[in-house]
């Protein structure tokens, strides 16, 4: 593993292993649904109170930003890299993972608002979800885009000076 958390996809893309590796980030994505869905019915996903709603705005602004930013290219279940070019403007200049970023600020503010163990227990799952898109993601942008290595180490992943 190297400095910026990256562990390089030693195979080709259309490898094997790059398979197993989308396939990996397909299943975190039906788990991530199911997590987010369940908060819905169990009505712990919106904000209750000014704060948690105030965030999963901002969280909402960041998303549409972000895709805005990204185009219509980033409509994809697996965590493929599409072509195109590295996206390193708009909130890209700030987390790598933007879309992601917006969904775990939106997920917490309304779990934080409903705490209970099953929801935090759903949000714990949601953000495990997150990192295995994320760890994916970035294996194959690694491969796709060598230069992701030099954004990766001066970009954090999802908190902007954070993490």
């Amino acid at each position: 593993m190297r400095r910026d958390g990256i562990q390089p996809l030693s195979k080709s893309p259309g490898s094997e292993y790059a398979v197993n590796v989308e396939r990996a980030s397909l299943a975190a994505t039906a788990v991530l649904v199911v997590a987010v869905v369940t908060l819905l019915a169990r009505h712990a996903l919106f904000g209750s109170s000014l704060v948690p709603v105030a965030v999963q705005v901002a969280a909402g602004l960041l998303m549409l930003w972000a895709r805005l930013t990204f185009g219509g290219r980033s409509f994809h279940a697996a965590a493929n890299p599409t072509s195109g070019g590295l996206v390193t403007k708009g909130p890209y200049q700030f987390v790598r993972h933007p879309i992601y970023a917006a969904i775990l600020y939106f997920v917490w503010a309304g779990v934080i608002s409903h705490a209970s163990a099953l929801n935090a227990s759903l949000a714990v799952l949601a953000t495990a979800m997150v990192a295995v898109r994320i760890a994916a993601e970035e294996r194959l942008l690694l491969k796709r885009y060598p230069e992701y290595a030099a954004y990766a180490a001066s970009t954090k992943r999802v908190v902007p000076f954070v993490l």
